[in-house]
């Protein structure tokens, strides 16, 4: 074999081990505590993580644009919509793994096996014990009631976290019974909507409105922390798990998927199936507050578990994206702003 032939071929499969080494992750997660999970997938597999950060869906775009040539082997975003969005662009391949199959709940991979939740959230009620008797907000459909009128504060009806929690509504309810509960909830404003979850605590705590709806790792972050008004946030509210005799609290996740054109797949399934390891569910838990999805998975994280127990919605993850596009017309329709 000629030299030159020779070095070509070296180099090649030089460029192809180092290669199956990596993982490009492009990830949506914003929270310091990631760094511990990535870490601990590295020092599991000796797979060096190139990181990519950005807004969920700047990412997406990114990749699509990218096309075949694009370098991102999974994306990890949070809300099953913007995973199911992603879905719809043709951005994910299925994956086929004896692990995944196995550690996750069948509601917690995607009717394709595109896309997984690795990590959930729950769209909760939280009150003000002064003003509100928690008999009367034990369901969603509650905050639609009379009794609730101009005592209901909520972050904007577009944004994901909402659409997604009217997506379950949909399905639950049907589409007719779903847009008169988000007209009731409109009507039962206490002001327009504005600002994130952690701004509803604080509104229901100050007076401001006496029920909001919240993601539950907002509330859980408040009252492990040692700032006095932030203590005082939480004296003065209370959780509510909703639905909890007929479906459940609603789910959204935090997930991930391979992308079509993964330069390094194998490393992207290896990723994918690190993340239902009991370490990472655990990482999920302690350094996030958000919920194993891993049966088992242990839970060290005093402030969840002194919220105690309470039946999840098992709705699967794909219906909280088919349903968002009808979600947001009905959001439009009652003015949900």
């Amino acid at each position: 074999m000629k030299p030159v032939m020779l070095s070509m071929l070296l180099a090649g499969l030089f460029s192809t081990s180092v290669a199956a080494q990596q993982l490009n992750l492009y990830s949506s997660r914003h929270y310091q505590t990631d760094e511990a999970l990535y870490a601990g997938f590295t020092k599991a597999t000796g797979i060096k993580l190139n990181r990519i950060e950005a807004g969920e869906d700047p990412l997406i775009l990114r990749i699509r644009n990218e096309g075949a040539s694009s370098p991102a082997d999974v994306l990890i975003t949070v809300d099953a919509g913007r995973l199911w969005r992603a879905e719809q662009m043709g951005l994910f391949q299925p994956i086929e793994s004896k692990v995944l199959a196995e550690r996750l709940p069948a509601h917690m991979r995607a009717s394709n096996n595109q896309w997984f939740g690795f990590s959930a959230r729950a769209r909760v009620i939280i009150y003000n014990k002064s003003a509100v008797n928690p008999a009367d907000v034990q369901n969603y459909e509650d905050l639609a009631s009379p009794k609730m009128k101009g005592k209901v504060c909520t972050r904007s009806g577009s944004h994901i976290y909402n659409l997604s929690l009217m997506s379950a509504l949909i399905e639950h309810l049907g589409e007719a019974k779903a847009e008169q509960w988000a007209r009731g909830v409109v009507d039962n404003f206490a002001r327009a909507p504005k600002g994130g979850d952690t701004d509803q605590i604080r509104a229901v705590a100050a007076g401001e409105c006496a029920v909001a709806i919240s993601n539950s790792y907002y509330y859980a972050r408040l009252m492990k922390s040692d700032k006095p008004e932030d203590k005082k946030v939480v004296a003065a509210t209370g959780l509510i798990w909703p639905n909890q005799k007929s479906f459940g609290t609603h789910m959204n996740v935090s997930g991930a998927g391979v992308v079509k054109s993964a330069p390094n797949r194998a490393a992207a399934i290896r990723f994918l199936e690190y993340l239902t390891s009991n370490s990472a569910q655990t990482y999920f838990a302690s350094g996030n507050n958000e919920w194993p999805v891993v049966q088992g998975a242990p839970l060290d994280n005093a402030a969840l578990t002194s919220l105690g127990s309470f039946k999840m919605d098992t709705l699967n993850i794909s219906v909280l994206g088919r349903n968002q596009p009808t979600a947001q017309k009905i959001f439009d329709k009652v003015g949900y702003k």
